[in-house]
């Protein structure tokens, strides 16, 4: 991509500002044609949001956006939709020992709860407080007891393929035990084992980065630096490594980008909140200079390849290996098109990049004293947010239910609708692509405005 440097945040505030006006009656229409027996909504085909069943993977993000949306704009109606929701239709996820996405259903809800709360943005009595921390306390434990251990003693979250599978998407998810650990939470094991979901969240890190993320040495013939495998798949026996593999990506050994942009904002969002844990805390995990390295030079490869890998303006295609790319020839040196005919591009991904390089700058400046490095990675961050926040992506349409076009679910199953007439999906929208959308456009919005820093832990 060719990143903007002169772009100023500033220059970015209409944008921001019109993104979430359209983003307000799409949330209130929704919430009017939605219902619990339709399950979940998770992506739009013809416009109009629909289920598919996998997992409730992205309830949560249908009223967290509402809760975004309160804190853009102050509005309460939203506060009271995501909150009456939030207490009504998320307690059975919070206990959910069968997925790796609670870093997505309960931190979206309870925790930007208990996020604006601290922040007092809205006032509540006590009980209701301690009623989003225990949600928390009990969501952080669960994920972490979702545990495969591996040698040397370390382990990860296993995914919802079963003990065997990491997905590069869980490192969002230590967000939850990040969260249950700042509220004093542990894991209690057999015969009332006391565990660490600080040290479980290092660990699940650590081999993500070793894993997950490639660094051009040699690991195999495909170790381009900053690549990134969604699976990685592992020997339960005897704890060993096997291979990567890929879910919904074209490959194990191509670049399922939205796997990319998990990376990317994962590891960004733990640096930020390593910053804040004590130096003893982290003692045990090798300190806090090894534990920052790791994640830092997974964060910086995986930011430095979506920058190399992608168009002009920032818009990534579905997978870096994507079969059909060398048709469309030098496609890294023209922007984006939504509506080629040879391979969909994903929006959602875009959404999710541009707030890791945005996180991972801003770390750099403030926290490593690397200005000029840290500029250029929010001068990325913005060159997506300026492509992303208009014309093709930003829906305008009053009818189309989605906020952020040309999403992209599940290339290789199929489940993307493909427009009459036309060979690739494209025009859509997704549940995780429209939330982090709005996160993303409030991170800037709140620097606009002086406010604290936008950070999930911030509780």
């Amino acid at each position: 991509m060719r990143i903007e440097t002169h772009l100023t945040l500033e220059a970015l505030q209409p944008r921001i500002a019109r993104l979430f006006e359209l983003s307000a009656p799409k949330i209130r229409a929704l919430a009017e044609a939605w219902g619990p027996a339709q399950g979940t909504p998770v992506y739009t085909v013809r416009g109009i949001y629909t289920s598919r069943g996998w997992t409730e993977w992205t309830l949560g993000f249908l009223f967290g956006s509402a809760l975004l949306q309160f804190d853009a704009t102050g509005d309460r109606w939203f506060l009271e939709y995501g909150r009456r929701n939030t207490v009504s239709r998320m307690a059975g996820h919070v206990s959910h020992h069968g997925v790796h996405d609670h870093g997505f259903n309960i931190v979206s809800t309870y925790g930007n709860l208990l996020r604006l709360l601290g922040e007092g943005k809205f006032e509540a009595p006590a009980p209701e407080k301690d009623f989003y921390e225990l949600a928390l306390k009990v969501s952080g434990a669960v994920q972490a007891a979702r545990w495969t251990p591996i040698r040397p003693a370390r382990g990860y979250i296993y995914s919802f393929n079963g003990p065997h599978s990491l997905f590069a998407d869980t490192i969002r998810s230590l967000r939850s035990l990040a969260v249950a650990h700042r509220l004093g939470q542990v894991l209690l094991g057999e015969m009332d084992q006391h565990i660490s979901l600080l040290e479980r969240l290092i660990h699940h890190a650590s081999v993500t980065a070793e894993y997950a993320v490639y660094y051009g040495e040699g690991r195999d013939q495909y170790d381009v630096a900053g690549r990134v495998a969604h699976e990685s798949v592992f020997n339960t026996n005897n704890g060993t490594y096997r291979c990567p593999n890929s879910q919904q990506g074209y490959s194990p050994f191509t670049t399922w980008t939205r796997g990319l942009a998990w990376i990317m904002c994962g590891f960004a969002e733990q640096l930020e909140f390593l910053a804040i844990v004590p130096e003893e805390e982290l003692s045990a995990m090798g300190g806090r200079e090894q534990v920052e390295a790791t994640m830092l030079r997974a964060a910086e490869a995986a930011c430095d390849y979506y920058i190399e890998a992608t168009p002009l303006d920032g818009i990534p295609f579905w997978d870096t290996g994507a079969p059909n790319l060398p048709r469309l020839g030098d496609y890294r040196n023209r922007r984006s098109d939504p509506y080629n005919d040879q391979e969909p591009v994903d929006s959602s991904a875009a959404a999710i990049a541009a707030q890791g390089l945005w996180r991972l700058g801003t770390y750099l400046m403030r926290s490593k004293n690397r200005p000029t490095e840290g500029q250029q990675y929010r001068q990325a961050a913005l060159t997506i947010t300026n492509t992303l926040f208009d014309d093709p992506y930003l829906s305008r349409d009053s009818n189309h239910q989605g906020l952020i076009l040309h999403s992209v679910y599940h290339r290789p199953n199929g489940w993307d609708y493909v427009p009459p007439g036309r060979r690739i999906p494209c025009g859509e929208s997704s549940m995780w692509g429209d939330y982090h959308a709005r996160e993303l456009a409030l991170l800037l919005l709140r620097d606009l405005r002086g406010e604290p820093y936008l950070t999930f832990f911030n509780i």
